[in-house]
């Protein structure tokens, strides 16, 4: 019976416990050092127990079963809007990401945010339940206000607690994301006309005019190509990420970056079927771009938190190749791709983070030799180094070679090129490790600098540890995935037909 109760309201529980958390945040008295204390502990025992909650969801989850599991449905303005919650095979792990890495941001942020911790804690608490929201919602109106609640949080903790050009970094990460999302709101209107509901499970078994499909589809593709972002709507991100205080680009880079890829999986495939089949020759170009161009651009960066944004571009561009194959190698690739990526961008941001914080600067010159005094930080940065290049052996490489499986099947010219950005990826990864970690240690000013302390150990080996778990048993991701990815393919079958499957793919 307490296992029935649980499984009903699992999905409230996991999204809505961060906002009490935020709530403890806001009643905590005072702004002296023993309150902000208090504060990071309120807020780091909330994302804990969120994310023991989100491997009990994972646990009670059935991956054989390829539809939605753990439903609520509570109508709030019939027929359109209501309350409506669930989680299938696409969906359930990202979840899981989510909870795993807030407790990482918060440690990261324990002795370096000094500056208004209560206000960023909450941010962070809120941000956490609009994340998670977006992907529990199985109704279309709250999937808006989730995808588009989550730009507020963040705006605030790249404008408040980001660097120098933070103001311009934090408007430039606004606009473009909120602009492109005006389109959606209005397709979710004309699609609301249409079927007469927001439900996401009717809309799924619905079938919208090809004409219609068409404008759509690309109502959608804008707000999704710019918060993955996709070449060449990824202009903000660098910026973005350069500004944004260390927890803030993780987040940026793990978690809602995936949102687009997210939004192609549950709305453009299978909703849009026939439209998806017109552009998917479209995407795979600006895939294929994106992976050459701003692996390119990655080479010439001077500043490491700027190339590994040029690089989660880049790998972006495997999961949007992946999931237009609309085969099981390449939708299943990309979501692996996504939650390796995030584990390891995240991780890499960290990284960055533990030797901002010593020097103060991000400057790739700053540094070299660093083997020399933090050998255990050589160490974790060179798995997260490896994993971003698509080493085998770690979780990197998985995604990688499933997505070149599925584009191989489709287009050769494409899995060429794409080839083409695993070469690239390991000449400027490389290239930053080698500038970073190994040389000679010249620079007085890193000849007392200290290896990594307990509590930057605690945020980075579990890390590790998954990173090489997952390269060598892949197996808990892609059996949580493998009902739902077959359902979407077969689906998208039927609705295409081989003929126009074979349109798209030629």
């Amino acid at each position: 019976m307490e296992s029935n109760i649980l499984a009903q309201n699992i999905l409230t529980i996991v999204t809505f416990l961060p906002l009490v958390g935020a709530l403890f945040v806001l009643v905590v008295p005072g702004t002296d050092s023993v309150s902000k204390m208090n504060m990071r502990r309120i807020a780091l025992a909330t994302t804990v127990v969120t994310f023991v909650f989100t491997l009990v969801l994972w646990a009670m989850f059935d991956p054989s079963d390829p539809g939605f599991q753990f439903v609520q449905n509570v109508e709030l303005i019939p027929p359109a809007i209501g309350y409506r919650m669930g989680v299938d095979g696409i969906s359930v792990l990202f979840i899981v990401l989510t909870g795993l890495l807030m407790p990482a941001c918060i440690l990261a942020s324990w002795e370096s945010v000094e500056n208004r911790v209560r206000e960023y804690m909450v941010s962070f608490l809120i941000l956490e339940t609009l994340m998670i929201g977006v992907f529990a919602t199985l109704d279309l109106a709250f999937f808006y206000v989730f995808f588009e609640g989550g730009l507020i949080p963040m705006f605030l903790i790249i404008g408040i607690w980001g660097g120098k050009r933070r103001i311009q970094a934090s408007y430039k990460f606004f606009f473009y994301t909120f602009v492109g999302s005006v389109l959606m709101l209005l397709a979710i209107m004309a699609m609301y006309w249409n079927a007469g509901t927001l439900d996401i499970q009717r809309l799924l078994k619905h079938s919208f005019p090809p004409e219609m499909q068409f404008w759509l589809w690309l109502a959608f593709f804008a707000s999704f190509a710019v918060k993955m972002p996709m070449w060449p709507f990824h202009r903000w991100l660098p910026e973005a990420h350069v500004e944004a205080p260390t927890a803030g680009s993780v987040i940026l880079a793990a978690i809602l970056l995936k949102l687009g890829g997210y939004g192609f999986l549950r709305f453009s495939l299978p909703m849009f079927p026939d439209a998806s089949a017109y552009f998917a020759n479209f995407v795979f170009f600006l895939s294929v771009c994106a992976i050459v161009i701003t692996s390119l651009v990655a080479l010439v960066q001077e500043d490491v938190k700027k190339l590994i944004a040029y690089s989660s571009v880049a790998h972006m561009g495997y999961v949007t190749m992946g999931i237009f194959t609309a085969n099981v190698y390449g939708i299943q690739g990309a979501i692996f791709q996504m939650i390796s990526h995030g584990i390891v961008s995240g991780a890499l941001f960290l990284c960055v983070g533990v030797i901002y914080d010593r020097m103060h600067t991000r400057e790739i010159a700053a540094y070299g030799g660093l083997v020399e005094r933090m050998p255990q930080y050589a160490f974790a940065f060179m798995v997260f180094t490896m994993a971003n290049v698509g080493l085998p052996g770690t979780s990197g490489f998985i995604g990688e070679f499933l997505t070149l499986i599925g584009i191989f099947q489709v287009n050769t010219w494409v899995a060429v090129g794409a080839t083409l950005g695993v070469i690239l990826s390991a000449g400027y990864a490389l290239w930053l490790y080698r500038r970073v970690i190994f040389g000679a240690l010249e620079k007085d000013s890193l000849k007392g600098i200290l290896d990594l302390s307990r509590r930057e150990m605690v945020v980075l080996v579990p890390l590790i540890v998954l990173t090489i778990f997952f390269g060598f048993y892949p197996a808990p991701i892609l059996d949580a995935t493998a009902a739902s990815v077959e359902a979407l393919v077969q689906h998208y079958a039927d609705a295409v037909g081989t003929g126009a499957m074979t349109v798209a793919a030629h």
